[in-house]
């Protein structure tokens, strides 16, 4: 019997791969490892904060105080542009140019209400009770009506902006808007007013 071999003998070598000479040859060599993604990224990110902080910060405060005297003027002008956004908008100039066009008597109640005030404390003094009563009666009597023309104001005006503006018009916002500016001094209103007393926005 002949004994099995203990060594495969060594398989034919393959032949070696031909060299495409056609195909274009990469001259470019690697002048060092290949940056990895995360160092890229941070190559290319543009830093957020300015390096001059104080720099930064003047020319803010400069562009916040040239934005608040362009609104400041507008106040006055009327100019829609640059108002604040608490005031822009049609429906809220509309709204304006109705209560300023309206005598209210929200804006005679904080005269009315101090010289009440003062006659309630000079009454106190008699001691009399009747007229002390009376006084106070008056003075809710005063609340009472300028609460009603308020209310009334603001009824005649919904119906106003509903018929310009239509239905799907937030009301809410133009209700209080309305109301904080009839209980306002003509004088004092901001922006100023723009209409005469009787001149209502068509």
């Amino acid at each position: 019997m002949f004994s099995k071999k203990t060594r495969q003998e060594p398989q034919a070598a393959e032949p070696a791969p031909e060299l495409d000479h056609s195909a274009p040859v990469n001259d470019k060599t690697k002048s060092g490892p290949t940056p990895k993604r995360r160092e890229r990224e941070a190559a290319n990110r543009v830093p957020l904060v300015p390096g001059d902080r104080k720099a930064a910060a003047r020319a803010e405060r400069a562009a916040m105080r040239v934005q608040r005297d362009l609104e400041y003027k507008a106040l006055q002008t009327g100019d829609e542009r640059n108002l604040p956004p608490r005031d822009k908008g049609p429906e809220r100039r509309f709204v304006r140019d109705f209560v300023d066009a309206r005598w209210n008597l929200g804006e005679l109640f904080l005269f009315v209400a101090l010289a009440m005030m003062v006659i309630i404390m000079v009454v106190g003094n008699t001691g009399n009770p009747v007229l002390i009563g009376y006084t106070t009666l008056a003075l809710y009597a005063v609340v009472l009506v300028t609460i009603l023309d308020g209310f009334l104001m603001w009824r005649r005006l919904k119906k106003a902006l509903l018929a310009k503006f239509g239905t799907s018009l937030t009301i809410k916002p133009l209700r209080w808007y309305a109301v904080a500016r009839a209980f306002q001094i003509r004088r004092a209103r901001l922006p100023k007013p723009m209409v005469r007393h009787g001149q209502y926005p068509s």
